[in-house]
């Protein structure tokens, strides 16, 4: 292959993999917009949930999947799904739509992002070269999640919230074109055990878990047979998933890992952060729309602060690294986590512009420091042949926090939206009759022309209680930075060179057991 074709090949992943980058981004500030036009509050969280959930559980199978069939062809399958559900998500009429499209958008991100880092890794020649597009793909990601929240707020104001699905499109279109007339694989297929079984039980045990903690207490009641049902298939399904991994040959989640200590509390410190990152993405541009008012625009000019302090601390990974080590990182990070989240459970109706914006730039700082730290950690700590199984699974970790997150906060919002607002309704016999029809009182706020009619002092007191609702998100968001400062002060003390000791001392220990049984698998 020559440069300027590998150049060109490499251009076109870029841009699809940017295009599911944003895809997680750029939805939370047409989010507001979309309740307003379909409703369905209290489903706001299965849109992120459905789109990570599936393409997490799926992102392991499809790299092995490729070493057994090609990248090629994985590649071309995963771009075609993901436009599929872009298609579809901007087509659709109702919010239960939505989130079936945009779990067909996972399906293919899934294959996307892993497939782009194999083939990055297939057409590099040297270290050097392999380094610098890694690099690259990095600060593609940083750019990403920082653009998104504001092309996704200037998308809603100025075109259409669908537009935000309809955009992947031509530009995918454009990139699948390019990589089946320029890239020829050429590359040595390999033979890999599938963990099928396990990639179900994980899938199925997260999605009974988000089923009783979003709709419970909201389409049932927590103590009725559905809430019991999904919870029990929730247990049952982690001890199964727990039972399968330790006998599979290649699991999804290699467990033995988590028995050296700074890799299981940075995996459990990092399932936490990943509750807090969307906490923050998702329910900042929700208090600037809903409670105060503002426009997408606005909305996504509140969260870029954020990705922009968790880039330049990433990008000063090295530098923080050497001077601090990581246990002084991790606690830095946790304890600006804790900060900023005490600010947040300060907001109010009447909160400036800047106290938001230096809230959410605080919680980006620790989230920087905490998850640059935690990556890192886990490379040094893993035993060499299992570098990639290990930075792999904690990262696998992470987005399950991610999706939990999203789906014990949803619950939380529901539960006090209805309990605020149903009292409210029931003195107001019009917003009671939009209610009736499926209109919440939290779609009202978010959409100019149903708002109009009523009253401001209505307004203002639906406001009141929609704050006071997202309080207690913004309250657990508070305790869980809480625990990860805690859990950090039992972190391994020590430098790099110290942890480069232990890794190696791990490695060995490792070589005279036998090794890991799934290390020549991968």
């Amino acid at each position: 292959m020559s440069k300027s074709t590998k150049t060109l090949v490499i251009l076109a992943l870029m841009l699809v993999l940017a295009l599911t980058t944003l895809e997680s981004t750029v939805v939370t500030t047409a989010m507001p917009s979309i309740v307003g036009q379909l409703g369905g509050i209290t489903l706001y969280s299965w849109v992120f949930s459905a789109y990570l959930l599936v393409s997490t559980t799926f992102m392991p199978l499809y790299g092995k999947l490729a070493d057994l069939y090609g990248r090629r062809i994985l590649l071309y399958i995963g771009v075609g799904i993901f436009l599929i559900g872009s298609a579809a998500a901007g087509a659709a009429q109702s919010m239960e739509q939505l989130i079936i499209y945009r779990a067909i958008q996972g399906l293919g991100a899934g294959a996307i992002l892993p497939l782009v880092l194999i083939v990055v890794a297939d057409l590099s020649t040297t270290q050097e070269e392999l380094a610098s597009k890694q690099g690259a793909i990095g600060a593609l990601w940083g750019v990403s999640s920082i653009a998104g929240p504001l092309i996704g707020g200037l998308i809603v104001d100025h075109i259409s919230w669908r537009w935000v699905f309809f955009l992947n499109i031509p530009l995918g279109l454009i990139a699948l074109a390019v990589l089946i007339v320029a890239y020829k694989e050429q590359v040595a297929r390999q033979k890999h055990q599938l963990d099928y079984l396990g990639t179900a039980l994980i899938s199925g045990t997260i999605l009974a878990l988000l089923l009783a903690l979003i709709q419970g207490g909201t389409s049932w009641a927590w103590t009725s047979p559905q809430s019991y049902g999904l919870f029990a298939i929730a247990i049952v399904g982690t001890l199964a998933f727990v039972f399968v991994e330790q006998r599979a040959a290649e699991p999804i989640i290699p467990l033995d890992l988590f028995k050296n200590r700074a890799i299981a509390l940075a995996s459990l410190g990092g399932f936490l952060l990943g509750a807090i990152v969307f906490g923050v993405t998702t329910y900042a541009p929700l208090f600037i729309q809903a409670v105060q008012g503002g426009s997408g625009t606005e909305a996504g000019l509140t969260v870029i602060p954020s990705q922009l302090a968790w880039s330049i601390v990433s990008i000063m990974a090295a530098f923080f690294v050497q001077r601090l080590g990581f246990r002084r990182m991790l606690l830095v990070g946790s304890l600006l986590m804790v900060v900023g989240c005490v600010m947040m459970t300060f907001l109010q109706r009447q909160t400036g512009l800047a106290f938001v914006i230096a809230a959410v730039v605080v919680v980006g700082l620790g989230l920087g420091f905490a998850n640059t730290a935690n990556t890192v950690a886990v490379q040094v700590a893993a035993p060499k042949p299992l570098v990639g199984v290990a930075s792999a699974s904690t990262q696998f970790v992470r987005l399950l926090g991610s999706t939990v997150g999203i789906g014990v906060m949803g619950s939380i919002l529901n539960a006090q939206i209805s309990q605020r607002f149903n009292p409210i309704a029931a003195h107001v016999p019009s917003l009671a009759e939009q209610m009736h029809k499926g209109i919440s009182p939290a779609t009202l706020l978010l959409t100019p022309e149903l708002r109009a009619p009523y009253p401001l002092a209505l307004l203002e007191q639906l406001r009141e209680a929609f704050m006071q609702s997202l309080f207690w998100v913004f309250l657990l968001m508070l305790v869980l930075a809480l625990v990860i400062l805690v859990l950090m002060f039992w972190f391994p003390a020590g430098n790099i060179e110290h942890q480069e000791a232990s890794s190696v001392a791990s490695q060995e220990k490792e070589v005279l057991q036998g090794g890991y049984r799934g290390a020549e698998g991968q």
